[in-house]
């Protein structure tokens, strides 16, 4: 009998690990593809990419597995990743950059006077332009084609080179012209969000403030 006590233990150990392991065994929560969330020991194959939960005995999530991904999900994951990282560094430049809405105001009007100076130096450039171009159209009607005149001299080189000069000039104005009312249109744009999230982080920081206070222990 002394020799089986020991073997006699082990087994009896043995048993009532495997009974300890059976009664501690985790619970699993998973969803199908119609929406409806169901529970087991385990998950079925067809299953087993999908997001799922473990439990324990008391309901407690204790660990979650998210659903694998697509690469364009995964593509799209990270992009957004990379969108919410910007959008806290942001906040942060916003908070620790400017004390009040006003300071932003007063950086928006700087940048919007910069941009509606250069918009002016253009249309004056543009309307030298055009001046120019009147001239030159004068100058070429004496001259054919444009002069129907019978022996009336062909255009000068000169002058045909210098008109398709101060159009393409006139072509590449216009277009910066363009390029700069869209920036001054962006740069309102983004200062008004940015004011509208400093007013929004600010009221979240004040609420922040008067939960801790009202939370905390009065002195006697």
């Amino acid at each position: 009998m002394r020799t089986a006590t020991p073997f006699l233990a082990v087994v009896l150990s043995s048993v009532f690990l495997a009974s300890a392991a059976f009664a501690e065994k985790p619970i699993y929560k998973w969803t199908d593809e119609k929406g409806v969330v169901h529970y087991g020991d385990s998950v079925p194959a067809e299953y087993s990419q999908r997001e799922q939960s473990i439990l324990n005995k008391q309901g407690v999530i204790t660990q979650k597995h998210q659903a694998e991904m697509s690469p364009g999900e995964a593509a799209d994951y990270a992009a957004e990743q990379k969108k919410e990282a910007m959008r806290r560094q942001h906040d942060m430049f916003l908070v620790s950059t400017y004390p009040s809405v006003k300071e932003i105001e007063n950086v928006r009007d700087t940048r919007v006077e910069q941009i509606n100076g250069q918009v002016s130096a253009t249309q004056t450039y543009i309307a030298n332009l055009n001046s120019r171009m009147e001239g030159l159209k004068q100058r070429a009607l004496l001259f054919a084609p444009y002069n129907t005149k019978p022996g009336a001299r062909r255009m000068p080189d000169d002058l045909a080179e210098e008109m398709v000069r101060v159009l393409s000039e006139q072509r590449t104005q216009h277009s910066a012209l363009d390029k700069r009312r869209s920036e001054l249109e962006s740069v309102m744009d983004q200062f008004d969000g940015d004011i509208k999230r400093f007013k929004e982080l600010r009221t979240s920081a004040a609420a922040r403030i008067n939960n801790t206070s009202s939370s905390a222990p009065k002195k006697q």
